[in-house]
């Protein structure tokens, strides 16, 4: 175990650390905002399109979350098998497991692999993922979620060997509207900036923010329409947030779905059908199932338009690792 890492901290950094409990908590996660002007006291690294994972190694054993702290280790051996080798020997950490396609994280793409756990399909598939990893919140059976967020990558980049399926999260030391400007035109998801003196937070904080080149959220799915024509399984998802306590609708998605996810998707929805709309809104199409509100879908487009719809949304994939009733719409907070 790199103990030594520790001992080069500073007398006041040392004094932040505290002995570490068994339950690494729930991970910190960032506020939308359009925010484009940030001082030194900020760094950024690339917004990953994925599926956030803590791991952890005690004992001898590696352990992979979920963000709602579903087992991920039967979908991701290859991530468990670079973690178990790693010289350190005692560490909980934070990144994003993703699925690259010509450089660009393809959530889709993940999506062939997210939902897999025998063996053998694990093994069959050709989706190859990429664990990038970003914070370090234990190091040696010290909790390190007081040191401040540069101290902290200093120490995940020494702690850790980074070879594949293993990324250690760059990042930049300064940027704001250019740098999010150049991260767009290289087609990626948008940028997180990251507060760099701030602590580790178990919730959604200030402290980090998300700077996205285009719209898109999490949705719940409250129905679903009939296919027309030569289309199966389905024709659009009807989507909705939470606000207040009820359901907000927010449109139907009626693109970005193959053949075999539309009746894949058919089946589980077929599954959670009820006679009663989940929406408070009412919702005027005529083919209309409704659903229990569980399933959580990953959606594009371009705007929300100014009676609270979608525009131009297309399905991305289901998000596994999100409880529907944490959906809310997303916006960036008034200042």
């Amino acid at each position: 175990m790199r103990t030594d890492l520790l001992e080069r901290l500073s007398e006041r950094q040392r004094a932040l650390l505290r002995p570490a409990g068994p339950d690494p908590g729930e991970p910190m996660l960032a506020q939308l905002s359009d925010r484009r002007d940030f001082g030194d006291d900020w760094i950024f690294e690339r917004k990953l399109d994925g599926i956030r994972l803590l791991a952890s190694l005690e004992d001898d054993r590696v352990e992979l979350w979920s963000r709602t702290g579903l087992r991920q280790n039967a979908t991701y051996p290859e991530v468990i098998d670079a973690l178990a080798a790693q010289p350190c020997r005692d560490f909980v950490v934070d990144g994003e497991v993703v699925a690259l396609h010509r450089g660009r994280t393809d959530f889709a793409l993940l999506q062939q692999r997210s939902g897999l756990t025998a063996p053998v399909a694990v093994r069959a598939s050709k989706v190859t993922v990429t664990y990038y990893v970003f914070d370090v919140l234990r190091l040696g059976g010290l909790d390190t979620t007081g040191l401040p967020q540069r101290v902290r990558k200093a120490l995940l980049r020494d702690a850790l060997d980074f070879h594949a399926p293993l990324r250690f999260t760059p990042h930049r030391n300064h940027g704001g509207r250019q740098l999010l400007d150049q991260a767009c035109g290289w087609g990626w998801e948008g940028l997180i900036a990251k507060r760099a003196e701030a602590p580790y937070t178990h919730r959604r904080s200030a402290n980090w923010l998300k700077l996205k080149c285009g719209a898109g959220q999490e949705l719940v799915v409250g129905g679903f329409t009939e296919p027309a024509g030569s289309r199966v399984g389905f024709g659009a998802l009807l989507v909705g947030y939470n606000l207040d306590g009820r359901l907000r609708y927010a449109g139907k998605v009626g693109t970005g779905y193959d053949t075999a996810t539309l009746r894949t998707l058919r089946g589980r929805l077929d599954a959670l059908e009820v006679d009663r709309s989940p929406f408070q809104d009412p919702v005027r199409e005529r083919s209309a199932h409704w659903v229990r509100p569980e399933l959580v879908a990953e959606v594009g487009f371009t705007e929300w338009t100014r009676d609270g719809r979608l525009r131009h949304p297309r399905y991305l994939g289901l998000r596994e690792d999100k409880a529907a009733a944490d959906v809310t719409r997303e916006a960036p907070p008034r200042r």
